[in-house]
């Protein structure tokens, strides 16, 4: 074990953990019902009695470790190949038996309100609930939790998925998985950890914010949330002692009840708040084997979305080193079509911009939704197309499958007689319009940086574009708005084209941080 993650395992069980454990206990991710990673080795971990020697058996396997001075004990078994049920014996002073495991592909599914949206919430949900009889599909939902430092446990089980578990699981989770186990025949475990109207930085660990200077402000502002609140309530006690007195004098008096002073909202129940849900959600699953991520969030920072093109990829890098996890897959949801408005230069078009970059590191893919979301919602309903939007990039890059996982990327662009010619990765079997139309959704400029609207044609592999008004054109924009007015690029796998845009002039939240 690394010396990181030992000083990590010493701070949890520092915060979390006190007393002496007279029973053999485990943390809530391991439990019944459980899906094991195949194919990795597998931290198994707990609490006893200090000193006390501590024996796992699974899968014709026996390892015993004892407990350090804190009560903590791990052992890591051999990886074990996809099958189950098995049964799990934990034994110190008392035997903890675990029934009806499965080895297979564990995923964690976490973001913000459209990756907690259940599939109660989600289209069709009344049919989707009555066939979702999947019992090799496990499921584990971690309790919203905010922590000022690293936990070692967060509330929740693992139950079957099953039309009276499905319900309020995550939807976009929930058909990730069940396109998963079709495809793959396997064994398929989802932990939902996530909370609607969060920030990046809250899933991000104190440790990599602080080590960056750019972040600076996040961490300041997390601070004079602190600072702030102290100070209004010590301006609220002050206040809560003169209103006790007036109302003693117009009890006294017959007079009219004064009003009593408000207290302050707590931050310390904020969770944007930096790294606190990091510390309440995804510590305590630490170093629990896992496949990959699953990630859809990304509104509540867009009107900081130039930072986001750091803050989203030092988060990923977070998670992977603190799961000690190099090839940790991690594939995220871009933002969907959201407004009515048809603003052209947006804080949203940045932020799928700061997606799309995110894909520069390995092991990562994106599930372009610009075509599916609904205008007058931020929670579009279609989660099934998200799930298997998803599903297809974790078959194309982790499981490499031969499958189309990825729309139209833009790859470069040549001038040339007035025109601008575009060319693009991922073709999919070529590009085509995704109606009888012609298509839409294409903005030209001159080196005046004024965008106008483009006609623009499919021209093999690559797409032609131009507008009269625009003599000596240097930039195109496709989708570049918070509700692109209309998209219909696709591939003839029926994949959409993300938003892009050819140039890179200065952006409107460049300055926000």
């Amino acid at each position: 074990m690394s010396k990181r993650k030992v000083l990590y395992l010493i701070v949890c069980m520092a915060v979390a953990v006190s007393g002496v454990y007279a029973d053999v206990k485990l943390p809530s991710v391991i439990g019944n019902d459980m899906v094991l990673q195949q194919g990795k080795p597998l931290p198994i971990w707990g609490w006893a009695d200090p000193g006390e020697q501590v024996t796992v058996q699974f899968a014709k396997q026996k390892k015993s470790a004892t407990t350090d001075s804190d009560g903590h004990w791990r052992v890591d078994l051999k990886a074990v190949k996809a099958g189950g049920p098995h049964t799990m014996t934990i034994s110190g002073k008392n035997t903890v038996t675990l029934d009806n495991i499965l080895i297979g592909e564990v995923w964690v599914c976490s973001g913000q309100s459209n990756m907690q949206m259940s599939v109660g919430g989600s289209d069709n949900a009344k049919q989707e609930i009555a066939q979702a009889n999947y019992p090799n599909i496990r499921l584990f939902t971690a309790e919203r939790t905010i922590a000022d430092a690293p936990q070692c446990d967060v509330k929740g089980s693992w139950v079957e998925c099953s039309p009276a578990t499905v319900a309020d699981f995550s939807a976009a989770g929930y058909f990730f998985g069940r396109n998963l186990q079709k495809d793959l025949n396997l064994p398929i475990g989802l932990i939902n950890s996530s909370w609607g109207g969060t920030l990046a930085e809250a899933w991000t660990s104190d440790s990599t914010l602080k080590a960056d200077p750019d972040y600076s402000e996040i961490l300041k502002r997390g601070t004079d949330l602190i600072e702030t609140f102290k100070k209004d309530f010590d301006k609220y006690e002050m206040d809560y002692a003169d209103w006790k007195e007036q109302l003693k004098n117009t009890l006294a008096e017959g007079s009219p009840l004064p009003d009593m002073p408000a207290a302050p909202r707590s931050p310390y129940r904020n969770p944007n708040r930096p790294s606190v849900l990091y510390n309440g959600m995804l510590a305590p699953l630490i170093p629990f084997a896992v496949q990959g991520a699953i990630w859809y969030q990304g509104e509540s920072n867009a009107a900081r979305a130039y930072q986001y093109r750091k803050l989203f990829s030092d988060m990923i890098q977070d998670w992977r080193k603190n799961w000690e996890l190099e090839d940790l897959s991690f594939f995220f949801v871009q933002l969907a079509n959201f407004d009515q408005t048809y603003a052209p230069a947006t804080s949203w078009a940045e932020l799928r911009e700061a997606q799309n970059m995110a894909l520069s590191l390995p092991k990562t893919g994106m599930a372009v939704i610009i075509d599916i979301g609904n205008p007058k919602d931020i929670h579009p309903k279609n989660k099934q197309e998200v799930g298997r939007r998803l599903a297809l990039a974790a078959e194309g890059v982790t499981y490499g499958q031969d499958v189309v996982y990825s729309g139209p990327m833009y790859k470069s662009m040549v001038t040339e007689a007035g025109k601008i010619r575009v060319s693009f990765d991922h073709l999919g079997g070529g590009l085509i319009c995704g109606d009888a139309g012609d298509l839409k959704g294409f903005t030209i400029a001159g080196a005046d940086k004024q965008f106008v609207p483009a006609q623009a044609k499919i021209d093999g592999d690559t797409v032609v574009v131009w507008a009269d008004a625009v003599a000596n054109p240097v930039a195109v924009r496709y989708g570049w708005a918070d509700n692109p007015d209309y998209c219909n690029l696709y591939n003839k796998a029926g994949l959409p084209s993300s938003p892009f845009r050819t140039d890179d002039w200065p952006c409107v939240t460049a300055d926000a941080k």
